[in-house]
């Protein structure tokens, strides 16, 4: 018994100092500046851990049951041991445009920050915080004004993002064939400045236009998974999800201001216009996965996903000109020995590959996003407790039709914190 009491305090202790960790690390800036993320609601973070994001983003099908799966609500059920995960990216990238200017640029941020456990036999329940989508741009463009000698100034950027607390539900109908689902609720700011100064020397006065988004409602995410047994080690997964479309509650305001050339606010900032009540509109998505695994041992397989984010409609009731994406995806997951002395052994290893169209339409085209994966996960202390390291390397875009290309690196590291909370002991 004393044995688990410290197993406990460990734990809790581990899990209070990377939730302090992780919130420090919150505070920085996204994953740096990205030009896309200026459409629609910004960039959409997705649903993987940091296990997945090493296997090609592969979850809808397969879960490891050391591990939690926020992909599908379905597989939770899967996980017999209450789990405390916290997850943190960063990413470093290099845009380029046709003109031939590059910007090298840095950011991490808290991926994510997830508690489950078994209710059950037959049930298993889970809490979760992570960003949902997230802004961070800025361009800078000059033009001359016409009938004069003087160039004007203009500067676009935007920031904040969306975030989503998650309770999540996780059912065994029979001893193949689960069921979930997912409850979220989604919340945030995003801000979109736009500046314009005339360059004419001394005394640039800049007239600054702001706009701030506020975002707050309930998304749903069903899910169900099927794990039928081939022979004796062999069993095939076959998994899907569903995110109905959803009206997400927001309001806007519009402000007006000027600005001198030291800084200082000529006039304090002017409402343009607010929008109290409205909505936006997130498509539907779809995913479906199907993995061929041998237990403990390995899982191979390919995974699916489509939304038409052509039926986005932002707080105006227009779409904002976005397009219907796809993505591909297939990874693996190896482990050499699961029952061994040797420590190498007892280390899973993934690889992946992912390739998806961008819901963006950039001079009529759509940017396309390519990257290959690998990942492993080091058994830490006397239970079945993990550090996962995921890396990523990818390409999304291009440098000609008017697109910005990004050369990016991400690492991801994950903590995975497994205990039997919730037994009753039997004494023998």
């Amino acid at each position: 018994m004393s044995t688990s009491r410290n197993g406990l305090k460990s734990v809790l202790f581990t899990g209070l100092l990377l939730l302090g960790v992780a919130q420090l690390t919150a505070q920085a800036q996204g994953l740096g500046n990205s030009p896309y993320s200026s459409l629609g609601i910004g960039e959409v973070h997705g649903n993987n851990n940091i296990t997945n994001l090493g296997m090609g983003g592969l979850g809808t099908a397969y879960a490891n049951g050391f591990f939690l799966n926020s992909a599908n609500p379905a597989l939770l059920v899967r996980n017999r041991f209450t789990i405390f995960e916290v997850g943190l990216l960063g990413q470093s990238k290099k845009l380029s445009d046709n003109r031939g200017q590059n910007q090298q640029d840095f950011g991490g941020n808290l991926s994510y920050l997830t508690l489950a456990f078994p209710v059950t036999k037959f049930w298993s329940a889970g809490i979760g915080l992570r960003p949902y989508s997230y802004v961070d741009y800025q361009t800078t463009q000059y033009q001359r004004i016409p009938g004069t000698i003087y160039e004007a100034e203009y500067i676009y950027h935007g920031r904040g993002g969306l975030n989503k607390a998650t309770l999540t539900n996780g059912f065994s109908l029979t001893k193949n064939l689960f069921v979930g689902v997912d409850a979220s609720f989604i919340f945030g700011n995003i801000t979109n400045d736009s500046d314009s100064r005339l360059l004419i020397g001394g005394d640039d006065i800049t007239v600054k236009r702001s706009t701030l988004n506020s975002y707050g409602d309930v998304l749903w995410r069903l899910g169900a998974a099927w794990r039928p047994k081939l022979n004796k080690d062999w069993f095939l997964n076959i998994g899907a999800t569903i995110d109905p479309m959803t009206k997400l509650s927001g309001s806007s305001v519009d402000t007006y201001q000027q600005i001198d050339a030291g800084g200082t606010l000529i006039s304090n900032p002017d409402t343009v216009s607010t929008q109290s009540k409205g909505s936006i509109t997130l498509p539907t998505q779809f995913r479906g996965g199907i993995v061929l695994e041998k237990s403990q041992k390995l899982a191979v397989g390919v995974e699916f996903g489509y939304q038409p984010w052509s039926k986005f409609t932002n707080l105006g009731g227009t779409s904002g000109g976005l397009k219907d994406s796809y993505s591909i995806g297939a990874g693996l997951e190896y482990t050499p020995k699961i029952r061994s002395s040797r420590y190498i052994d007892l280390i899973p290893y993934r690889l992946g590959f992912n390739y998806a169209t961008l819901p963006y339409s950039i001079g009529g085209k759509q940017p396309t996003d390519m990257n290959v994966s690998l990942g492993l996960s080091l058994p830490v202390g006397q239970f079945v407790n993990s550090m996962t390291l995921s890396l990523i390397g990818g390409q999304r875009g291009t440098v000609t039709e008017g697109q910005i290309r990004e050369r990016y690196f991400k690492i991801g590291l994950g903590f995975s914190l497994n205990q039997q909370w919730f037994v009753r002991y039997k004494v023998d």
